[in-house]
């Protein structure tokens, strides 16, 4: 696998993952995550480990979407391990991450919850 930029604080990742989607880089989006990182993807689904997700980005990105960038909420930090946050610009539900900073000091996602929407009445 290519040498990425790595993920120095935990509201990198999300820049990084619209960068390289936006690219078309499946391999550098799954390179955001840990080897046994599980995605809830797509909906009602899970995609678990890192070959997996890139496979599923490798399809996603095929036909060429395009990201905007999405201001995160703020990160709650406890020891290693963060969660992250955004509200999609379309208002509907949010997006959450739990990541874990890794022995070099960087930091990967875990565990994936890229869209979810709020409970109904």
């Amino acid at each position: 696998m290519p040498e990425y930029e790595k993920a120095l604080r935990p509201e990198d990742i999300t820049r990084f993952f619209v960068e390289r989607s936006n690219a078309g880089d499946a391999a550098g989006v799954a390179a955001l995550y840990e080897e046994d990182a599980v995605m809830a993807f797509p909906p009602g689904q899970f995609t678990v480990g890192r070959d997996a997700i890139r496979a599923l980005w490798e399809k996603a990105l095929a036909g060429g979407p395009r990201f905007e960038p999405e201001p995160p909420l703020p990160t709650l930090i406890s020891g290693d391990i963060a969660l992250t946050s955004t509200p999609p610009k379309d208002g509907t539900g949010a997006r959450a991450q739990v990541v874990r900073r890794q022995p070099d000091g960087s930091w990967l996602r875990l565990l994936d919850q890229p869209e979810f929407a709020p409970p109904t009445r």
